[in-house]
């Protein structure tokens, strides 16, 4: 079982469109896939089918339920651990506890029989214990990037994070990529392209930069807004074509 968080300290960039479709792929590809909404803004939650509310993540953050215990079908070969509005108290008060940080690797007894991957969506906040959990149970982090000097604060900041989780919690933890959303090497924005030969330039995150772009889409929202997969919704879109191309790309960089 592989265990993926998709992350950046910087809202906005497409984490959990990213996780969303990322999953959808594995799952139309016959990977049993879950979902685990970690983010209190709870857009992930929002943007697949309703689910009933008694089972969710503020369970597991208070260690009531196991991720298994919580997780609920959204799809064929497709679960999630939703977000309620509990989860704001929850991890406030999990935040307060010693051993906060090993929650969801705790909670992940049992999924491994059951799942073929796990792809947590996180918060931005550089303060969600949530977030430092999920990096603490994973075998790697898959970044989005939109090609702005913000987002690249907010890069550098994650890396120092993974760092610090790798060090003393989870030696296993590995930064799988970095993938630009918005971006097309076509676009007449010249800016963007500084960025990005700033970033391949980079010795450190030059190595980590993925091929696959994600360019600018409608289908995107238009999909999620009506709770559905990318393939039922616009499997002729450049949004469908540039996630199935980021997860043959990420499964790739998986198996490395």
């Amino acid at each position: 079982m592989q265990v993926f968080t998709i992350a950046n300290r910087k809202g906005g960039v497409g984490k959990t469109t990213s996780a969303w479709a990322i999953a959808h792929s594995l799952a139309q590809r016959g990977q049993r896939t879950l979902l685990v909404d970690c983010d209190p803004q709870r857009n992930l939650s929002l943007i697949l089918p309703q689910l009933p509310p008694d089972r969710h993540i503020g369970l597991v953050a208070s260690g009531d339920a196991t991720l298994a215990e919580a997780m609920q079908p959204v799809g064929p070969n497709l679960w999630l651990v939703q977000a309620t509005e509990a989860i704001v108290a929850a991890e406030k008060v999990l935040g307060t506890q010693m051993d906060y940080i090993m929650v969801l690797k705790n909670a992940l007894t049992g999924l491994d029989t059951q799942m073929d991957y796990v792809l947590f969506d996180t918060s931005p906040s550089p303060h969600s214990p949530l977030a430092v959990a999920a990096l603490t149970a994973s075998t790697a982090t898959f970044v989005p990037v939109h090609p702005e000097y913000l987002s690249y604060e907010g890069l550098t900041s994650l890396l120092d994070v993974v760092a610090r989780v790798r060090k003393s919690f989870n030696p296993g933890l590995r930064v799988g990529g970095l993938f630009l959303t918005r971006y097309s090497p076509s676009y007449r924005k010249r800016l963007h392209h500084e960025f990005v030969e700033m970033l391949r330039q980079d010795p450190i995150l030059g190595p980590l930069l993925m091929h696959t772009t994600i360019r600018e889409n409608i289908a995107l929202a238009e999909a999620q807004v009506n709770r559905q997969s990318l393939r039922n919704y616009a499997p002729g879109s450049n949004a469908y074509e540039d996630y199935e191309a980021l997860t043959q790309e990420l499964l790739a960089r998986s198996a490395e």
